[in-house]
């Protein structure tokens, strides 16, 4: 079966948003000073592709055993929109089949979207995303 999955969001993992957002805002990007404080930042960039940032504890929030990685590693993940919840289902069997590890089976996750977590070959993460039905 093959889905059209379509790269939508990059996610960075951060210890302290208000550090890693001014970082990110001499770079150029546009986010409010008032952000600084909240869990979870999107910022959108061209071509509708979207910039996430979450504090350790949003992401232990739906993955409890989840541990930052040492110093050094990488704290990024690319995350797949897919058409329907259904598919993230599909596409999470068919990646778990052929050998790669799923590191979050999929879920209705209470931000209104179907979610998956995989890694690829070299361990990075890899999410997969589609809007539960309203």
């Amino acid at each position: 079966m093959t889905v059209d999955a379509q790269l939508g969001v990059v996610g960075i993992v951060v210890a302290d948003m208000a550090r890693a957002l001014a970082f990110y805002r001499r770079l150029g990007l546009d986010t409010p000073v008032s952000a600084d404080d909240e869990p979870h930042v999107e910022v959108a960039l061209a071509r509708g592709m979207r910039l996430a940032f979450d504090t350790d504890d949003t992401i232990r929030s739906f993955h409890p055993g989840w541990t930052p990685p040492p110093a050094g590693a990488g704290r990024m993940s690319l995350a797949f929109a897919l058409p329907d919840p259904a598919d993230v289902d599909a596409l999470h069997a068919e990646l778990t089949a052929a050998g790669y590890h799923g590191e979050l089976a999929p879920f209705d996750a209470f931000w209104g979207q179907r979610y998956a977590v995989i890694h690829d070959p070299d361990g990075n993460t890899v999410d997969l995303f589609a809007p539960l039905a309203t």
